[in-house]
């Protein structure tokens, strides 16, 4: 890239620095009228960054720290996405950012920190990429803190899945919907966009699995047979039956709405896990409980009890890689090591 056209490509930021629009390892997947399109794409991006990105109802953009090191995070993930589709693509989308964080950055050899701030870049870098295209919402939960905390994020100890799945069975409000989407949650280890999209076809209580079709697998391209516990099967097999008597479910093939007749997201379940560790007396401790706990805490404790195999089966990822993180030893588990010891 020459001077001019290095000038052209850059975006004047504080002390005298710039921010390249197209970095040089970018620019060589690129020809004429790709770098054309891609530039137009970066500037708009980085402009949203500078100007509104932090609080677009108050128009506040992030500081040029933040931008410069967004700018060079999200060119790097554009160039993985390029050679994963083996082609110049342009909006990514959710799966590639889910995919990238998952089979990427948390095998790089870097700190959880800068792990941490990737998973933010993108996270920036998607909310606009949502909010300027047709393309959906990334519903991702942060793994890695920028301040450097391990992975996963937190999520609930043996004790607290028993308190929470007591709890959810002990609540009137909704009937069996509650203790169903609890227990199946708890088994499955169900991300917020698979609660979602969870459908009556997917059930068989009889074999005890859910039957998940590649159209509705998150980040999947294969058909997934999801084991369910005796206990969980029979809770499903109750909301199953119940369901047919409920009217706005007519006509729907929805397993689960909200009261307002929606699919859960990501904020509606977070609200329904909070409301079950408060009824259940379940003390955050300063952790940030999610939908994602229920997942983590699944993958932890499969990983334990069996192996990597079982807990990517469970959890249906495609890389083994992606479960290694699920491999550490729950800390009641070291404790009770030190007593036998």
């Amino acid at each position: 890239m020459t001077a001019k056209q290095n000038e052209r490509y850059s975006i004047q930021i504080d002390d005298g620095r710039s921010i390249n629009l197209v970095p040089s390892a970018n620019h060589e997947h690129l020809n004429e009228k790709q770098l054309v399109d891609y530039v137009e794409h970066r500037r708009r991006f980085i402009e949203w960054l500078r100007e509104q990105g932090k609080h677009p109802k108050k128009r506040e953009g992030y500081s040029d720290y933040t931008v410069y090191e967004t700018a060079y995070k999200t060119a790097r993930f554009d160039r993985w996405v390029w050679g994963e589709e083996g082609r110049y693509t342009i909006p990514p989308t959710p799966e590639h950012a889910e995919n990238y964080i998952d089979d990427v950055v948390v095998f790089r050899e870097i700190s959880n920190s800068t792990k941490g701030k990737t998973e933010e870049a993108l996270m920036r870098y998607m909310r606009w990429v949502a909010n300027t295209s047709h393309t959906e919402q990334w519903d991702h939960q942060q793994l890695f803190r920028s301040g450097g905390d391990d992975a996963p994020r937190d999520y609930l100890t043996r004790r607290e899945r028993r308190l929470v799945r007591e709890q959810a069975l002990e609540s009137d409000d909704d009937g069996w919907k509650v203790a169903a989407i609890v227990c199946v949650s708890l088994d499955a280890a169900l991300r917020p966009v698979e609660v979602a999209r969870a459908t009556t076809e997917w059930c068989d209580v009889v074999n005890q699995m859910l039957r998940i079709p590649k159209e509705d697998s998150s980040k999947n391209e294969d058909n997934w047979r999801v084991s369910l516990t005796g206990r969980t099967a029979t809770v499903l097999k109750h909301w199953l039956e119940e369901r047919k008597t409920i009217e706005k479910y007519e006509g729907r093939d929805e397993l689960w709405l909200t009261r307002q007749a929606t699919p859960y997201d990501s904020r509606s379940l977070a609200r329904l896990l909070r409301k079950l560790c408060d009824d259940a007396g379940i003390d955050s401790g300063g952790r940030k409980l999610t939908w994602y706990s229920i997942r983590h805490s699944t993958g932890t404790y499969v990983t334990a009890e069996r192996d990597l195999k079982a807990a990517k089966d469970q959890l249906r990822h495609k890389s083994a890689k992606t479960t290694m993180k699920y491999d550490q030893v729950p800390v009641e588990d070291r404790r009770r090591a030190l007593r036998d010891i």
